[in-house]
């Protein structure tokens, strides 16, 4: 558990970074600090390490007050992942993930098997740890940043603004995985970020800060449902789609069925299985119905007198959304950022279903269209029987 207790920051000519603040992570959890660029939100993250320390107040870890700890030995025991990733160039993978271990002269034997155990668990080949940072996608990297963390097994991680400079797909695809990893560890998590759909898919809790203030502290439900003031109202945005639905409306209730092939399938096979089903996109699974990548017919109009294989043109960057997640922490992605469709899976990876944005346009159609219903009705009761059209 960390505790913020009238935490302020000031700095030289009496500016306050952070001013007077106080909330409470529990552990296991994972809290998202947003706020308008100078808010504050790097600096009341970096207090918790010691990066910088308060000039007033009390920050506690497990009820310690963390400047009666050695800044070093603090900073050993909390993981810490940054935006530019900050991987060794002369390091192989392996020694990157391993470096805090080392520095805790943990066992080599030992260091190799947490490598083996970290990379296998975001689903990353074993023969890339003896790869260099270079050889791997920005993806890829930003995965071995985030394992890296993790390597000395410490309970609370740091993450400051990690998928800022991601493409849009390769972050959803690291954000389900942060969220996942956290479900599984349960470790204690502080994120900063600038993306509010990213704190309301991630977080527990949210901390919306402004000039150094925490103005509203809550659940995403909350935050969305009975935002503070104007300017969390503002900072939310009108355009969030998402509060127009249920809050327990979850995706399974609403996908649809997914169309598959397997890798060994043929170019000519996937095609009959297109114009069968009526659909330009296949999701490739293994005989165990996990989720691989993708095939179109645009790759296949490109590649078809190249080769023969679903495998062969498989695009494996592709984003997913568990079976129980909040529909409204899928809806805002799909449609904001023009997605076609997300695959559904289980907590094993495999697909069970698909969302669309055509049908997730219906959804969002029919809700709208059922207020203005619903609003006509109720004044057509208020008119006048004279008045009332025949």
């Amino acid at each position: 558990m960390i505790e913020f207790q009238d935490v302020s920051k000031i700095y030289k000519g009496g500016k306050k970074a952070v001013d007077d603040i106080s909330f409470t992570v529990e552990t296991g959890e994972m809290v998202c600090l947003i706020g308008t660029s100078g808010s504050g939100k790097t600096t009341c993250m970096r207090m918790v390490n010691r990066m910088t320390d308060p000039t007033k107040g009390k920050i506690l870890i497990d009820s310690q007050d963390i400047t009666d700890i050695n800044p070093v030995e603090l900073r050993r025991r909390i993981g810490y992942v940054i935006q530019n990733i900050g991987l060794m160039p002369h390091m192989t993978i392996r020694d990157n993930i391993t470096v805090v271990p080392k520095l805790l002269k943990t066992p080599q034997e030992e260091r190799k098997k947490t490598a083996e155990r970290l990379i296998n668990l975001v689903e990353m080949p074993e023969e890339m740890l003896d790869r260099y940072p270079n050889e791997l996608s920005g993806g890829q990297q930003q995965r071995i940043g985030v394992i890296r963390a993790l390597a000395a097994d410490q309970d609370i991680i740091l993450m400051d603004e990690p998928f800022g400079a991601l493409d849009p797909i390769t972050r959803d695809s690291l954000q389900d995985l942060i969220k996942d990893l956290n479900k599984r560890l349960e470790k204690t998590i502080i994120f900063v970020t600038h993306d509010m759909d990213e704190a309301l898919k991630l977080a527990d809790h949210v901390a919306i800060m402004s000039e150094g203030k925490v103005i509203q502290y809550d659940t995403p439900e909350n935050i969305l449902q009975h935002p503070a003031n104007d300017f969390v109202e503002e900072l939310i945005g009108e355009d969030r789609l998402m509060q127009a639905q249920p809050d327990n409306t979850l995706v399974k209730d609403v996908m649809t069925t997914a169309v598959t092939i397997t890798s060994e399938k043929s170019l000519q096979e996937a095609i009959t299985l297109m114009r069968e089903k009526r659909v330009d996109t296949l999701l490739v699974t293994d005989n165990q119905e996990i989720l691989k990548g993708f095939i179109d017919i645009e790759s296949i109009n490109q590649k078809s007198d190249q080769t023969t294989s679903v495998g062969d043109i498989i695009k494996t960057e592709v984003s997913s959304v568990k079976e129980d997640t909040l529909l409204r922490n899928t809806l805002q992605r799909i449609l904001k950022r023009g997605l076609k469709y997300v695959p559904v899976v289980d907590n094993k990876q495999r697909v069970v279903g698909i969302l669309t944005r055509a049908s997730l346009v219906d959804i969002v159609y029919d809700v709208l269209w059922g207020e203005e219903q619903s609003i006509r009705e109720a004044v057509e009761s208020f008119k006048p029987e004279e008045t009332k059209e025949v």
